[in-house]
Formats: C-alpha cells, structure tokens, sequence
C-alpha cells in the first residue's frame, strides 16, 4: 500500500499553496487524520478520512489515491472525495455569511476620512 506524509499529500492535493503552509496548519490542528490531530510527517493512504480547515472552510474528505507531486488541478481533484455532509455544512456556512450584515463602515460607499477612520475605529473598539 503506498502511503505519502500529510503535508506532502495536501500540498499535493491543493489544499494550500506551499507545502511550508501546509505543515504549518498540521502543526497548528487544522488538519486532523481519521479525527486525531497528528504531527506533519504522519503518513496517509488511500481509505484515510482527513478534516482540513482552511480560512473560515472547513472540509471532512476522503483520500482517494496519494501523490508526492504537485500536479494539475484536475488531477489533485481525483486525490480526494468530499463527504455529503461536508459539502452540505459548506454551503450552508457560506449562506450564512452572505446573509450577515455588512461590516461597519461599508455602507460609506467611498474611501474613509480620517476621521471617519477615527470613529470606525472607535466603534470597533479597537482605538485606545
């Protein structure tokens, strides 16, 4: 059975841009292997279930077949299968935040003043 380390895989698989990214997030837990958070050079096979979090998404799949290299974006495709009930709570995420009210300061409709910027921040709680 061929087997292929993590990051590799999901460098391979395109799920992030460099591999450093990608051990990075296995160090960090935001990629787990069959539920338990594990160490970058843990090594895959196909039948494994891997939860990847990338950004806000998060994703339940499972490895289909392993690759070493980077290939075509049709070909990292056929590394994986989401699950239906990843897929499902994707959307449903993503409804959601169209859904949300848009961040304070949007609706200006131009370029802050300072002292727009001023009150945002002040809003925001993030001036002293």
């Amino acid at each position: 059975m061929e087997r292929v380390r993590i990051d590799k895989w999901l460098w391979a698989a395109r799920f992030y841009k460099s591999r450093s990214l990608a051990t990075d997030a296995v160090s960090g837990g935001l990629a787990q292997l069959n539920g338990v958070r594990v160490k970058p050079s843990k090594e895959v096979a196909a039948g494994d279930e891997l939860e990847v979090t990338v950004g806000q998404t998060r994703r339940v799949v499972i490895v289909r077949g392993v690759s070493e290299r980077r290939g075509p974006a049709k070909e990292a495709i056929k590394l994986y299968e989401e699950t239906a009930q990843s897929i499902a709570a994707r959307e449903l995420a993503a409804q959601q935040r169209r859904l949300q009210s848009p961040p304070p300061g949007a609706d200006l409709g131009m370029r802050p003043t300072k002292r727009d910027r001023r009150r945002l921040d002040d809003a925001r709680g993030r001036r002293r």
